[in-house]
């Protein structure tokens, strides 16, 4: 196979989720370790996170990149069971990219030199069918359109009873429906979307469209196999569903904000305080903690980088809410911080 290596061998030892003895070694050694800068921050972020829910508050989490891809559902998924987590943003990308390792996994390949590909190797890596996601390569029949010809059995019945849902609620059908049960190639514990399905946690997908089940929805109303595009709820209606849900939830307990990378997934759910209270002139509290992992830095207008204070100028926090700023690999940090929550 050349520079591509086979790297999804299922290991029985490693589907089964860590025991909570196993976070609390990860806590201690990050308390020990984890003394200053960068680092410091990540002790600090997770102790307010955890003060933030003992002290009854709700966290909001959003998801960006391609944590999915990177198996965060490890660990994610204990956190939406032993709820330190009470709704999700996230791209369309990571919505979906859960289920297709869930179905595909011994499927993916892993291609460890992957700065060193020609575009040859791009070109051969494509005419197979993997698609690249920096070192980790995503089978297009076993996983994408396994996943679309399960789907559209969805779409087509809300299109024969003129319904229309959110692109998560029809990806609950599909997991509640057992179809795919039998295809799992991990431990569902360890899928971030079962456990979400379990929970019927609330997930907000902004930008949908731009996800490949989002362009093989579009496809198939082309295609006629679907009649029209109102099928699957737009991302205004998606604002309006989560201006209900913080109304009711930020009520009596305060909501916390934990932004994994930047982009649509970050930017689409903060802006729903301002939206209540300088456009419905409606009374909303602020988020009540904020805290980003990122490597956008504070420069060339990327509002990914903008520092938390800047937010308290558009209204989302205020200047008593606790900010961290991590600027590091969510992918490497996100772990550790909800071993160091989950640790109990």
């Amino acid at each position: 196979m050349g520079i591509v290596e086979r790297a999804r061998v299922l290991d029985k030892q490693n589907l089964t989720s860590p025991d909570p003895k196993d976070y609390r070694a990860v806590k201690a050694f990050l308390k020990h370790h984890f003394r200053h800068f960068n680092a410091a921050v990540v002790i600090d972020a997770a102790e307010a996170y955890q003060n933030h829910l003992n002290k009854g508050g709700k966290m909001f989490v959003t998801l960006a990149g391609a944590m999915s891809t990177a198996e965060i559902g490890i660990i994610l998924a204990d956190m939406i069971r032993k709820d330190k987590v009470q709704a999700i943003c996230c791209t369309g990308a990571n919505l979906e990219e859960d289920i297709f390792n869930l179905v595909a996994h011994e499927h993916y390949e892993r291609v460890p030199n992957y700065r060193s590909l020609t575009a040859e190797d791009e070109v051969k890596l494509r005419d197979r069918g993997m698609n690249r996601v920096t070192d980790t390569c995503i089978p297009e029949e076993e996983a994408m359109r396994r996943i679309e010809r399960e789907l559209l059995h969805f779409w087509q019945k809300a299109d024969k009873e003129k319904k229309n849902y959110f692109p998560h609620e029809y990806l609950y059908q599909l997991l509640d429906s057992g179809a795919l049960t039998k295809s799992y190639q991990i431990d569902p514990k360890n899928s971030w979307m079962v456990a979400a399905c379990e929970k019927k946690l609330p997930i907000f997908v902004p930008g949908w469209e731009d996800s490949t089940l989002g362009n093989v929805f579009v496809s198939n109303v082309i295609k006629k196999k679907l009649s029209n595009f109102e099928l699957v709820k737009s991302g205004l209606h998606l604002m309006s569903d989560l201006i209900d849900w913080y109304k009711e939830n930020s009520a009596h307990s305060s909501i916390g904000f934990f932004q994994i990378g930047g982009g649509i997934a970050g930017d689409f759910p903060i802006c729903v305080v301002p939206l209540i209270n300088q456009d419905l002139k409606q009374k909303a509290n602020y988020w009540g903690y904020f805290c980003q992992i990122s490597d956008s830095t504070t420069s060339y207008g990327s509002y990914s980088g903008a520092i938390p204070n800047e937010k308290i100028t558009w209204g989302k926090l205020d200047g008593s809410t606790p900010r961290f700023v991590i600027e590091s690999d969510a992918s490497i940090v996100a772990p550790m911080m909800f071993a160091y929550i989950l640790a109990e």
